[in-house]
């Protein structure tokens, strides 16, 4: 039983249901990779679930993908359609950090899967690199049926009780077999591959050698006995150079020849050819001569490390250093090192502890032991601890056995916690700043070039967090002066039921000057407003607090002249910047509205019957240009029943989306909420804001319902 749940929880549940659509779409599409993700309910990640053309330890990095990351399938699913890069060249343009860890040519199409009306996941296929850089129409059918046939297997299995649930680990599909020749053919090839010249070769698609005839290994100077089956990197000392591997990575991802000269000890240059296909790569050696001068590969490296290869080691601080200049705050450099550190080197806990008045202090924590160093939380850096110690003292330690961290640090406490630790100093200018502490379930023997690799990770983790703690500091200040500024609760008014959401932006962008207003007249009248100031500072910030004064010292008067006399006032004090506003009076007795705009965009209205409008008002010029700007109002029956949403263009503008088509679908949304309260309907709003539009800009909305007779 314990041995099925592991397994389920590595290759997920359900996952070999869809290895058929996944095999039959790369065939239908003439795709090279194929590469299936599954996005959770209510989940913001996706999941690599079924992956095909390429060894899993080449999409180890993408494993993970948050929805909010500038990755093509991450926007594919996000904004529902397919999205195509026909080039190397249009990825690096659109998707920089991608691009700086896949330096190859290809092409790639991502498209989101539906079951349904749900997104469940997304597809990314790869062509190899001599695929035009247009996708035809015959193309993109069978993409859109692929994705159709998976998305209504999802559905099916949904049905079913039986959901398909992503793994730990991918579902890696082998790579087809070509057809077994009879003896006869055998016999031939064997011949024919003799006579050749130079040395011939094959490998499987993860690298290992699979053939060597006797030519091959005489140029590579050992026995095939000796190399079949291994990684040719890793067991010929002279081929472990980076430059190797690269050209290795580059034939199986772009399914094009490559070519490369090395130098076999003591002077002997041999020159490889890598001709891949979708079951392998056929490899021909011949010897070459010296190579000019802006030919000769970097020299011989020494003795290869256990796990990782150079190559890979530099693949992932690549893809790491990449990951990290997304990271805004301090969680989220901790989650994105997670992502990519603790599945590239199979490590089961990371924890990054931090120092604050002299004590340690548990920073972050992720992985199968998270509560390892919390009894440390607090602890004086004096203490003898080993994450004290490196902080301290500035120099990494490490321990492959835990009889080696006990024999060191006795009083530690870790006992059967874990097997091996590495705890490293988080440096930045010289300056300790805290320790990475990196636990395994097994002993872990730390060969040299893998301490210096996990030193290098620190480095960059370091100076990452060094930076997200700044900006926490100044966005703590920033969103507590912006919250003082908007109001703590909304009025109490009878007749109506109403709920605001105010969201600030997650992409690092400071604070804005979204704002919201619920103001009570009297009795029988209410007013609303709504705005949006130019800006993501604190100017920002202070004028909307001005703004908002300004509206209500004006409210009750009409429309137009609430807004023009906010006008006024605003372009006497010559901010600088300018205003976007949404004024709307409320008659509760006489069951109507009355509407004016400076730039604001026009809100929802819903009757009570659920048809829902996007109300196009009459444009006003934003607040702060023409102090001569008039403002049209507009009158609408407001019927018991019937809601209003006011919204600032953070909840429906994306890059690459139609304004109006978002706009379109928010109001679907708050049309299919008709039975619900105002409060539940804001989180739905704000939901398929957070999934449509993640993290892009700051989110203001404010919704009122008149209240029926009976409500």
């Amino acid at each position: 039983m314990q041995d099925h749940a592991a397994s389920v929880a590595a290759t997920g549940s359900g996952t070999g249901l869809l290895d058929g659509a996944v095999d039959h779409l790369v065939h239908e599409t003439g795709a090279s990779v194929a590469m299936l993700y599954l996005l959770p309910e209510n989940g913001s990640t996706l999941h690599l679930a079924v992956l095909a053309g390429v060894p899993g330890q080449l999409a180890t990095p993408w494993t993970r993908v948050p929805l909010s990351a500038p990755m093509p399938v991450a926007d594919a699913v996000r904004l529902g359609c397919l999205v195509w890069l026909g080039s190397q060249e249009e990825l690096a343009h659109r998707y920089p950090r991608a691009a700086l860890v896949l330096p190859y040519q290809f092409a790639l199409g991502a498209a989101p899967i539906r079951a349904g009306a749900v997104t469940r996941g997304g597809l990314v296929l790869l062509w190899p690199g001599s695929h035009p850089p247009h996708l035809s129409p015959v193309e993109r059918a069978a993409v859109d049926r692929g994705c159709n046939g998976i998305g209504t297997l999802l559905r099916q299995a949904e049905a079913e009780g039986v959901p398909v649930l992503p793994g730990i680990q991918p579902r890696v599909l082998p790579a087809p077999q070509p057809p077994a020749p009879d003896p006869a053919e055998a016999a031939a090839t064997a011949e024919f591959i003799q006579r050749l010249p130079g040395g011939s070769c094959s490998l499987a698609l993860d690298g290992t050698v699979t053939y060597l005839n006797d030519a091959a290994a005489s140029l590579l100077g050992a026995r095939a006995d000796d190399v079949c089956g291994t990684l040719p990197w890793v067991s010929l000392p002279w081929l472990h150079d980076p430059a190797v591997e690269d050209h290795y990575r580059a034939a199986v991802i772009s399914r094009q020849h490559a070519s490369f000269t090395v130098l076999r000890p003591p002077d002997q240059w041999l020159e490889f050819h890598l001709f891949p296909d979708a079951t392998g790569i056929s490899v021909r050696i011949v010897p070459a001569s010296e190579p000019g001068p802006t030919e000769v590969p970097p020299p011989t490296l020494p003795l290869p490390a256990a796990v990782p290869s150079r190559a890979t080691a530099l693949y992932h601080l690549m893809h790491l250093a990449a990951t990290l200049t997304e990271a805004v705050g301090t969680q989220d450099v901790i989650e994105l090192a997670g992502e990519q550190v603790m599945p590239a080197f199979r490590i089961q806990t990371l924890i990054i502890m931090t120092s604050a008045e002299g004590r340690l202090r548990v920073e972050g924590r992720l992985g199968r032991c998270p509560a390892l160093m919390d009894r440390f939380d607090g602890a004086p850096l004096s203490s003898p601890t080993p994450a004290a110690h490196v902080l301290m003292k500035g120099v990494p330690d490490f321990y492959p056995t835990f009889t080696e961290l006990h024999r060191a640090y006795p009083s530690a406490g870790l006992r059967d916690a874990v097997a091996a630790c590495a705890f490293l100093p988080l440096i930045v200018s010289g300056r300790p700043i805290g320790s990475l502490v990196l636990a395994y379930d097994r002993p872990h023997p730390f060969e040299p070039e893998e301490r210096a690799l996990l030193t290098s990770i620190a480095g960059l983790l370091a100076q990452a967090l060094d930076r997200a703690r700044l900006y926490d500091i100044k966005d703590r200040l920033s969103h507590s002066l912006q919250a003082h500024l908007l109001p703590h609760t909304l009025p109490r008014i009878a007749g109506l039921d109403v709920a605001a959401r105010y969201l600030p932006s997650t992409r690092g962008m400071g604070i804005g000057g979204d704002f919201y207003d619920l103001i009570r007249l009297d009795d029988t009248a209410a007013a609303a407003a709504i705005g949006d100031v130019q800006g993501h500072n604190e100017n920002a910030a202070a004028l909307m607090g001005q703004v908002r004064t300004a509206v209500h010292a004006s409210a009750g008067a009409p429309p137009d002249e609430v807004l023009a006399r906010t006008n006024r006032l605003l372009t006497d004090l010559d901010p600088g910047l300018f205003t976007s506003c949404l004024y709307v009076h409320l008659d509760l007795a006489g069951h109507r509205a009355r509407l004016a705009t400076a730039g604001h965009p026009g809100p929802l209205l819903r009757q009570p019957d659920g048809q829902t409008e996007v109300l196009d008002l009459p444009p006003g010029l934003l607040l702060g240009i023409d102090p001569a700007s008039r403002y049209p109002t507009t009158e609408i029956p407001l019927r018991p029943g019937a809601a209003l949403a006011l919204y600032t263009d953070g909840l429906v503008e994306a890059p690459g989306v139609d304004f109006d088509d978002a706009t379109a679908e928010l109001a679907a949304h708050l049309a299919l909420a008709l039975d619900q309260d105002m409060e539940s309907v804001a989180d739905t709003l704000v939901r398929y804001a957070k999934r449509a539009t993640p993290g892009n800009d700051d989110i203001a909305l404010l919704l009122i319902n008149a209240l029926r007779q009976d409500g």
